[in-house]
């Protein structure tokens, strides 16, 4: 986002945190389902996006069409958020979309903090985002774009069944739409992200031959968050190409210290001579 659009979206998300100080999860979730449906709406009309982000009309006059196309669709909280977003400047329609997207996801997570079931919410769209990648014929059956939507959230909501949360269910789907105009796999692994985020944590992405053990999960955890100051969520994913040793990425950090890896810069230098 550009600053403008920036700003408008930090007022959103401090209407939202009031809002969630005092409401119950549950309610926090209605209203979230709400936003993501004028987010979905936004995406199908461009020309409501259009005149919710014109900078030629004033901010209570795009509030006002808000309000007179949304009165009585959505909940009062939700239209109190959405208002405070379009009253803000967007730089461009596309950007007030994802702002509304964006919006709507937070508070997913709001609810789900407010619930004490953020961390799991995290750990279970990890978790999903593993078994898709780990099946050829799931991750094409989730990820085609030319399947219907509706098809694809019901193979989704299959698999997850008694298995996840409400929340987390949710916050598939809004992966399945392409979340921020992301792939399927990308949109997970923003969404895992965005959770650890609001727990104040950065996620490391661990690559192993074989799974680690809880106590040197622990002490990874502990010497990442000593280089980085701020708490390290591991996630681990196993695969057995890599032979042993350990890779790790955090945010666009790379330390690989995989078997394999020295084994191709060996097999490199050696093809030199």
């Amino acid at each position: 986002m550009q600053a403008a659009s920036r700003e408008s979206y930090a007022a959103g998300v401090e209407r939202l945190d009031a809002y969630v100080r005092g409401a119950e999860p549950s309610a926090v979730a209605s209203t979230a389902d709400d936003v993501l449906s004028v987010a979905d709406l936004l995406r199908r009309e461009p020309r409501l996006r259009r005149a919710l982000s014109d900078p030629a009309r004033s901010g209570a006059d795009r509030g006002a069409l808000l309000t007179g196309i949304l009165s009585g669709k959505v909940g009062a909280d939700a239209l109190d958020l959405l208002a405070a977003m379009v009253a803000g400047r967007w730089s461009a329609p596309s950007e007030l979309l994802d702002g509304v997207e964006r919006l709507g996801v937070e508070a997913l997570l709001a609810s789900a903090d407010s619930a004490g079931e953020l961390g799991e919410v995290e750990d279970e769209l990890f978790r999903f985002g593993q078994v898709v990648s780990g099946s050829a014929e799931l991750s094409n059956a989730l990820s085609d774009p030319m399947a219907p939507a509706e098809r694809r959230s019901g193979l989704a909501g299959q698999l997850l069944d008694g298995k996840a949360r409400p929340v987390t269910v949710r916050l598939v789907e809004v992966a399945l739409a392409g979340f921020g105009g992301r792939s399927f796999a990308g949109a997970l692994t923003r969404l895992v992200e965005l959770a650890a985020d609001r727990r104040d944590r950065q996620v490391a992405y661990v690559t192993v031959a074989a799974p680690l053990t809880e106590e040197e999960e622990r002490r990874l955890g502990a010497r990442l968050t000593g280089m980085y100051g701020r708490e390290v969520s591991v996630k681990q994913t196993v695969d057995p190409d890599v032979l042993g040793g350990v890779r790790v990425r955090v945010g666009s950090d790379l330390y690989d210290g995989t078997v394999l890896r020295r084994l191709n810069e060996t097999r490199n230098a050696l093809a030199k001579r």
